[in-house]
């Protein structure tokens, strides 16, 4: 008997591939793409540019003297650089009161923003993972605080302190500058700790760290990106808030905002004292921004993912 002949097994068919775009198309689309990300690029980096322009206007006019700022804006400085002088820098840095106000600003802002770092990681940790009677009315009353103006508070605050001996001191402008940031720093540090995982923190108990340990150890550098935000919120506040410090600031030692403000003449703008004065009490908020800017953007990118 002759065998039947075998037959070849069948390979499954595949699926016909999509076809792919024509390559001039998908070069169109690239360079399309290119030139959006282009664009987008050049509106930003002009934005930027008319956004730092009235600093920079403040730059040119604190290095012109008074005859020639009454001459003509600062841009002609652009064209007749040979008119830029230090004079006015020499006479600023000559005058013992703007610069004993720097450090009394330092003096004001440094302890202000620690202790309402301090006051609002405490206080946001035990809203957040502690058990207490009264813990979420509490913290909403703590969210109502935070639509109290500063202004409604000067003239009872001002009695307040006039009867303790806090009036017209260092310490009264820190109190007043603590009170008024801890709603703020509250709510955002108890939202930020809120969305720590909870194994995390019961497994920290169980390896038998106690709240304060566990507070320090694990909570606090999980919360280091929103702790610094908060920080250079709180300090260019303080550093650049001139009516607290203008009813509660001691006044033989004022702060720079105080300070300046004292500096002008009554007649005339003043510029000669103004735009230097104002240009050096922005050195140190630019400099502490740009030293914390990594942490600042991580601390507002966390808080927007989360």
């Amino acid at each position: 008997m002759s065998t039947p002949p075998r037959t070849q097994p069948r390979t499954p068919s595949r699926a016909p591939s999509p076809a792919s775009p024509p390559a001039p198309v998908s070069a169109v689309r690239s360079l399309a793409g290119r030139a959006a990300g282009g664009a987008l690029r050049v509106f930003l980096v002009l934005a930027g540019l008319f956004w730092l322009l009235p600093t920079l206007g403040l730059l040119v006019s604190s290095f012109l003297s008074p005859t020639a700022l009454n001459d003509g804006g600062w841009w002609q400085a652009l064209t007749a650089p040979s008119r830029l002088t230090a004079d006015n820098y020499e006479r600023l840095l000559s005058n013992e009161t703007v610069t004993g106000s720097l450090l009394d600003t330092a003096a004001i802002a440094v302890p202000a923003t620690l202790l309402v770092l301090a006051l609002g990681s405490f206080a946001g940790y035990a809203f957040a993972w502690l058990e207490f009677p009264g813990r979420d009315w509490l913290f909403l009353l703590v969210v109502a605080l935070l639509v109290v103006p500063v202004q409604v508070a000067l003239i009872p605050v001002s009695e307040l302190f006039g009867s303790i001996g806090l009036f017209e001191t260092t310490a009264g402008v820190v109190l007043f500058h603590t009170a008024f940031g801890l709603p703020f720093a509250v709510f955002l540090l108890r939202n930020f700790f809120a969305e720590i995982p909870r194994e995390l923190l019961e497994a920290a108990r169980l390896d038998g760290a106690g709240e304060l340990r566990l507070f320090a150890r694990v909570v606090l550098p999980l919360g280091g990106p929103a702790i610094a935000s908060l920080g250079i919120f709180q300090f260019l506040w303080v550093w650049n808030d001139m009516l607290v410090a203008l009813v509660f600031a001691d006044s033989a030692h004022p702060p720079v905002t105080v300070a300046l403000q004292q500096q002008v003449r009554q007649f005339g703008n003043n510029i000669d004292v103004l735009a230097p004065g104002a240009f050096l009490s922005m050195v140190v908020p630019l400099v502490v921004f740009f030293a914390f800017q990594r942490q600042f953007v991580s601390g507002v990118m966390a808080g927007a993912i989360k």
